[in-house]
């Protein structure tokens, strides 16, 4: 009798934190593995993974780019099966007032959060639909409630995957496939060394742990759920954002996200 194949999961950002995680629990629940990042340890993630018995793929490349993810694409196209799932995870983050800000480095955000995860949900999203069938996770964030002061561009382009998930899901809610955003709030990853915010308040909290946010998420997609914010603190953050003003939202953001505030 011909063994039936796993099911196959397509990972993005999957290097290391969040991403990472999201591939491991993949993986003990029976899934193989597609996974892309930006950098050379996506291959030392892959070896790692496939010591549990999935078949992983690894690709480098750079998601902020159409060719970059046309790259992951052709990656999937050679394997020759169908995605059942894919965890939009890939993202950057970066601090500091906009004004001082290098406009590259703003690029850099705007198009691996929002046009190369676009272009990734356009193109294998069309595939699901074709087939009936699919679940898709969007890594946003509860930052995307609240206007983010010395993280005003990451903050917008998290508003905006929150916002697009939900409309996503609802054009898709009678084709077979379901979306579901995943919106975490600080984590103990290595966001905050890239974006530059280590000497920040929020840069030195606590921090919710990664695997238990990729299993938060991991499940409510499953599920079926439209979101999920992990973590209780962050829950009672949210809800509270939506009734509080936004001018309050920015000063409170502020004081948690201004270069130096976290020092003593």
């Amino acid at each position: 009798m011909a063994q039936t194949p796993r099911p196959l999961a397509v990972v993005t950002g999957a290097s290391t934190g969040i991403g990472l995680e999201l591939a491991r629990y993949a993986a003990s629940q029976g899934f193989d593995l597609v996974i892309a990042a930006d950098e050379p340890t996506i291959h030392a993630a892959a070896t790692e993974l496939r010591t549990g018995g999935a078949r992983v793929e690894a690709v480098e490349t750079d998601l902020s780019g159409i060719d970059g993810v046309e790259t992951l694409l052709d990656a999937i196209r050679r394997i020759d099966r169908p995605v059942d799932v894919l965890m939009a995870n890939a993202g950057r983050g970066l601090g500091d007032g906009f004004i001082d800000q290098d406009f590259d480095d703003i690029l850099h955000v705007l198009n691996t959060n929002v046009t190369g995860t676009l272009y990734l949900l356009h193109e294998i999203g069309r595939t699901m639909r074709a087939r009936g069938e699919g679940r898709i996770l969007i890594t946003g964030s509860i930052a995307g409630f609240m206007p983010g002061t010395y993280q005003a561009v990451y903050n917008g382009t998290k508003a905006f995957l929150d916002n697009f998930a939900f409309a996503l899901r609802h054009e898709l809610e009678d084709e077979g496939v379901s979306v579901t955003c995943l919106m975490p709030g600080p984590t103990d990853t290595e966001f905050f060394t890239r974006a530059g915010m280590e000497d920040t308040a929020v840069g030195q909290g606590r921090k919710d742990d990664p695997a238990t946010v990729a299993k938060t998420g991991f499940d409510a997609m499953m599920r079926g759920d439209g979101d999920i914010v992990s973590g209780w603190k962050n829950k009672i953050q949210s809800a509270l954002a939506n009734i509080t003003p936004s001018d309050r939202l920015a000063t409170q953001h502020q004081k948690m996200a201004e270069p130096g505030s976290g020092s003593s």
